[in-house]
């Protein structure tokens, strides 16, 4: 959409278009998320998924695929409503994981993150710094200068007989793998779903992508902002996470309500909030859908900022906590990542060689971890 000026629509705006039911928990949107960004606006649709999970309909699934296509061809975000999450399930998560990011720093220790392939574990604050170099000795300058302020709790598949996941005692965090495994599952139905539409929005069989991602090489990330002074965060390239794009298909993004998301608008190079919004997740399309889809399919840089500072005195302030999970969708280990059958002809040549999702992954994470 090209426009000279756009107002931006508060958050309350959006909020208020709402309608839910106390059954099936549908949602009725009128609008999306848009920033003023000079001559091209970004747009981050609010995408109701209720009716393709629900509906027999092939015109009505057809439409929300298309919203959905759209959205990742124009910024590579969206925010979903109706993806039948209730509200309570994601709430006892962002508690579980509360919970453990408050053990002491001995037995967090314990469990700590050791190789890439595995992809489990927890990472301290400073050991990972996310940015899209691939060059090992620039990105080792950047963590020794502006390292990401967060720590992290990665999960894999549980039945992986390689590499396993790495789990506090049930004593120190009642209830914290049950929750986790739980929600993994839930996390990966609801991909699958997406991927669905997916298909559908580029023109192909709904299911092609089913035999592709059904192994759930996926990794759920539980994610701690700890509150931070002003004065660390004005360095050069300094942020909670810095720039960077995701490595997978998908990423479901479930924010608290803090805020800090910013999103590059890919037609101008400028940042815009990706303000929370009540009952959505934000999904936004990673480095692998987009090669698949020959870059039909945008896989946007993003960053984590300060949200607001609390001052503590005239010359320093502080930002407060911050929490979310992600949850990373992968197409399968070994699946190899060949341009789409509908994402290429004569006016568009295959832009990428085949790549296994493995491959590409491992290798990102290799670059980014120390």
């Amino acid at each position: 959409m090209f426009m000279s000026r756009l107002r931006q629509i508060p958050t309350h705006h959006l909020q208020s278009t709402i309608n839910r039911s106390n059954c099936g928990r549908r949602y009725h949107f009128a609008g999306f998320a848009t920033v003023a960004v000079g001559k091209r606006a970004l747009n981050i649709p609010v995408v109701d998924f209720s009716g393709y999970r629900h509906s027999g309909s092939t015109s009505e699934k057809r439409q929300i695929a298309d919203q959905i296509v759209s959205a990742f061809k124009d910024s590579g975000f969206l925010y979903l409503a109706g993806h039948g999450i209730p509200t309570y399930t994601v709430q006892n998560v962002f508690q579980k994981s509360a919970d453990f990011f408050k053990l002491p720093m001995a037995k967090k220790a314990q469990l700590a993150w050791e190789d890439p392939r595995s992809n489990r574990g927890y990472v301290q604050v400073g050991r990972e710094r996310v940015t899209q170099s691939a060059d090992a000795d620039e990105i080792a300058a950047l963590r020794a200068s502006a390292p990401d302020f967060k720590e992290s709790m990665e999960i894999g598949r549980d039945w992986d007989k390689t590499w396993r996941n790495m789990w506090p005692l049930e004593a120190d965090v009642p209830g914290f793998k049950q929750t986790m495994l739980q929600f993994f599952q839930t996390c990966h139905e609801l991909h699958t779903y997406i991927m669905r539409a997916i298909a559908v929005g580029l023109d192909m069989e709904e299911m092609y992508f089913e035999d592709r991602i059904n192994e759930q090489y996926h990794n759920l990330r539980l994610l701690s902002y700890p509150p931070i002074k002003t004065s660390l965060l004005t360095k050069d390239g300094q942020a909670r996470a810095g720039a960077h794009s995701d490595y997978g298909t998908l990423t479901l993004l479930f924010q608290d309500n803090v805020g800090g998301l910013q999103v590059r608008n890919p037609h101008t190079g400028e940042y815009q909030a990706a303000t929370p919004i009540p009952d959505t997740i934000v999904i936004n399309c990673g480095d692998l859908l987009s090669r698949w889809s020959n870059d039909v399919l945008r896989s946007t840089l993003h960053r984590v900022v300060a949200p607001s500072i609390q001052p503590i005195s005239g010359t320093e302030g502080v930002t407060p906590q911050r929490q979310s999970i992600a949850f990373f969708c992968n197409p399968n280990a070994g699946a190899e990542i060949s341009c789409l059958p509908t994402c290429y002809s004569p006016s568009r040549e295959k832009k990428y060689q085949p790549v296994t999702t493995e491959e590409y992954i491992v290798g990102r994470l290799k670059a980014t971890y120390m």
